[in-house]
């Protein structure tokens, strides 16, 4: 008699394994090629407040070629989600502890959302002679890069109102309400499948991820504070830089793009028409085929 097949989340959880990164277990899918490997390895930063998991739909597309490595940043997803203090530099210190434990010396960088501002932190660290791995290229994607822009969602200007403590269990704040904000941020164009927004919100609680949320949601802090550091090594790293974003994007709006060109203008930005917040969840195969052509 077979079983029932796995879930989607269920299949994403198999490829992946747990490492022990920077004293936290974190998971981590360290995809090699599916065919002959001609390029270098692939790094992927998710955003607040999912996972790793937003990229499933993408992931054979981007291995082509080439090994992708993803990992679920502390606090989300199906890492642990210990009561602490979730700094910018915290995060990046698990994805150095990522790149030396799996002998990583040279990258491409795919980031999104929260991402960004992370991988803003690895590549002022790489300016500064901190972190001895090479970024041969990146392509960032949705994030409020330029946080005087942003327009901040109710759910993200709530959590921010509240205390930086871990929530009691039992209160309004789940996985199905975290789902439906990540859902008010598509383009009202996008059909998405709604297991995505399943995944979403069973990822959240995971062993109650959705209790450290307004710990998690810091990074907004930390971004207004310490912006020219994150973005300021977003225009001025050497590496190659494209932007692959999605237009109808309610709060890392369109502009952004514009004045990420301006600072630096060898960049090469590809704009997504009837896509909002999460391009690789709402349009997979443009976005696919937009960072295949930029990393190319």
């Amino acid at each position: 008699m077979s079983g029932h097949p796995a879930s989607p989340v269920d299949a994403w959880t198999q490829l992946g394994a747990t490492h022990v990164l920077a004293g936290w277990p974190v998971f981590v899918l360290d995809a090699p090629a599916l065919g002959a490997e001609t390029a270098e390895p692939l790094l992927v930063l998710h955003g607040f407040p999912t996972s790793s998991f937003d990229f499933h739909a993408v992931l054979p597309a981007l291995r082509e070629h080439r090994r992708v490595v993803l990992f679920d940043m502390l606090g989300y997803g199906l890492s642990a989600k210990p009561d602490v203090a979730y700094t910018v530099a915290l995060q990046a210190d698990v994805a150095t502890a990522l790149t030396d434990a799996l002998s990583l010396r040279e990258v491409a960088l795919l980031t999104h959302d929260m991402g960004d501002t992370v991988g803003g932190e690895l590549l002022a660290r790489s300016l500064d002679g901190d972190w001895p791995v090479e970024v041969t290229r990146r392509v960032l994607t949705n994030g409020s890069i330029y946080i005087d822009m942003a327009q901040l969602s109710a759910g993200q200007l709530m959590l921010l109102d509240l205390p930086d403590a871990r929530l009691e269990p039992g209160g309004p704040i789940d996985g199905r309400a975290v789902a439906a904000g990540v859902a008010a941020t598509f383009s009202p164009h996008a059909a998405v499948d709604p297991g995505e927004l399943d995944a979403v919100a069973s990822l959240t609680e995971e062993d109650g991820g959705h209790l450290v949320l307004p710990r998690l949601i810091r990074y907004i802090e930390e971004r207004r504070r310490d912006e020219r550091r994150f973005t300021g090594a977003i225009e001025r790293h050497p590496s190659p830089l494209a932007v692959v974003w999605g237009l109808d994007d309610p709060i890392a709006v369109a502009p952004m793009v514009d004045r990420l060109l301006a600072a630096r203008p060898d960049a090469h930005a590809t704009r997504l028409d009837g896509v909002g917040h999460y391009p690789m969840v709402e349009a997979p195969d443009r976005f696919a085929a937009a960072v295949a052509d930029a990393l190319a």
